[in-house]
């Protein structure tokens, strides 16, 4: 591992939720359930894919529309002219692949507070240190691996 990258946990499929905690190194560590896929936070980044599918674009913008799946529209306003009322709480989504990398957008959405401690975006894909969250879903991400591969696929396309 290269100086300054940090390793974090992911879940590798929504249907096999695991319950994570942190070792004695730092590292969460599968406790019981589905497998764990390790990451690299390299920078501002995760340069690698969560998944070996690639993101669909189609499908990710049916997450990011969805008012019960991603809530994305309830902050965030983009060219989803289908959409009505989106919010004005966080930047627009237009231009989006033009500002960051594929690794930078991809660790805005699985973890957006490891470059911001303040924000008030929530950790779409991360279960440990998460406050005020609902017994049904503690040790649940918001979204799962692939979902998050196809929101940054989306992502990457909104270029103007």
């Amino acid at each position: 591992m290269s100086a300054g990258a940090v390793t974090l946990p992911v879940h590798a499929a929504m249907a096999a939720v695991a319950m994570v905690a942190a070792g004695s190194d730092g590292i969460a560590h599968a406790q019981a359930g589905g497998d764990l896929v390790r990451y690299e936070v390299i920078g501002d980044s995760i340069p690698r894919p969560l998944t070996g599918s690639a993101g669909d674009p189609e499908r990710g913008r049916a997450i990011v529309t969805n008012r019960q799946v991603g809530l994305c529209l309830l902050c965030h306003s983009g060219p989803f002219t289908e959409e009505r009322f989106q919010g004005t709480l966080a930047p627009n989504l237009a231009g989006t692949g033009s500002r960051w990398s594929e690794g930078q957008l991809r660790l805005r959405v699985v973890d957006s507070k490891h470059l911001n401690p303040a924000t008030t975006m929530p950790s779409f894909y991360r279960t440990e240190g998460l406050t005020r969250v609902g017994s049904t879903w503690k040790a649940q991400p918001v979204l799962s691996a692939q979902q998050v591969e196809d929101v940054v696929a989306l992502l990457r396309t909104l270029r103007d």
